[in-house]
């Protein structure tokens, strides 16, 4: 995450000067930079807001006190969420939901060999039937992971592949159902409506099941991955992000807002393409990259 919003941190480094007057066009400045990192206008306005409340109470000097306060607030905002992936039951089914292109058949891979290092094992269900890429690229991943795949013909019903995949992994006594599923139907409400479908089918043959529900979100994406959220959120009720692609090109703030609308926590980011590229998220360790080193 090093590499995670450089503008952002560049800026931040300029508010955060020491001597630094915390006036109004400071205070301006933070809110606009903000807005330019993705927070979007109403957490901007809220963060800026509270800092300068903050600053009058505890009397803050200059920039430097100021977006150490600032960031200090956020990181405790952040701590309050617990980020470990639910995975006590045996076996543990995870949906993972996201639009194509967000990054969502890696973090299924980069996930199995993840697991697969810390000694679980896990069984991948191909359940987006709806392109047959999408088939053959979690069978690459799969093979990659050293993982099992469960599934069937492009077209076929991916319930049926779920249900497969759950009485498979109950047979082996698998650890970890990694299910993959359709990021674009024709529309909005057929691809809602399938996933509700894929959940039920969970829901039926493991009753406290899915136990996780992550959202693969492309951070470049910016404020467009707000809408993505609330729209899978409405449908599946997420447990869970996984932010991809926290890299130069983000602009970092997205995180932080899509946290604060859903109250639901980041627990894995992907940086790269190796199968090793997928950590547990760090709230510190993010701040410090898009904060920068504030004086």
């Amino acid at each position: 995450m090093d590499k995670a919003s450089s503008a952002f941190s560049a800026d931040m480094h300029g508010l955060g000067a020491p001597g630094r007057k915390l006036d109004d066009a400071f205070y301006d400045e933070l809110t606009e930079v903000l807005i330019a990192a993705d927070c979007g206008v109403e957490l901007s306005e809220r963060l800026t807001a509270a800092l300068r409340q903050r600053a009058r109470r505890e009397q803050l000097a200059d920039g430097a006190a100021a977006i150490a306060a600032l960031k200090a607030e956020i990181l405790a905002v952040m701590n309050t969420y617990d980020r470990s992936l639910n995975l006590s039951a045996v076996p543990s089914v995870v949906l993972v939901v996201g639009v194509n292109g967000s990054g969502k058949t890696t973090t299924i891979g980069k996930l199995a060999y993840r697991l697969s290092e810390e000694g679980r094992s896990a069984l991948i269900a191909a359940a987006d039937t709806y392109r047959a890429a999408a088939i053959d690229q979690m069978r690459v991943w799969a093979d990659r992971a050293g993982t099992d795949l469960v599934a069937h013909l492009p077209g076929a019903d991916p319930g049926a592949v779920v249900f497969d995949a759950i009485q498979a992994a109950q047979a082996r006594r698998i650890d970890v159902v990694l299910v993959d599923t359709a990021g674009r139907l024709h529309t909005k409400v057929n691809l809602m409506a399938e996933l509700g479908k894929v959940r039920r089918v969970i829901e039926r043959l493991i009753p406290e099941a899915p136990h996780e529900v992550l959202l693969v979100v492309d951070a470049t994406t910016g404020m467009n991955a707000m809408r993505q959220a609330l729209a899978f959120h409405e449908t599946t009720t997420l447990t869970g992000l996984v932010i991809t692609k926290l890299d130069g090109s983000a602009r970092g703030g997205t995180l932080l807002a899509v946290e604060e609308q859903l109250k639901v926590p980041v627990k894995l980011v992907g940086l790269g393409e190796g199968l090793d590229d997928l950590n547990a998220f760090d709230p510190a360790a993010y701040l410090d990259a898009i904060f920068g080193s504030t004086p």
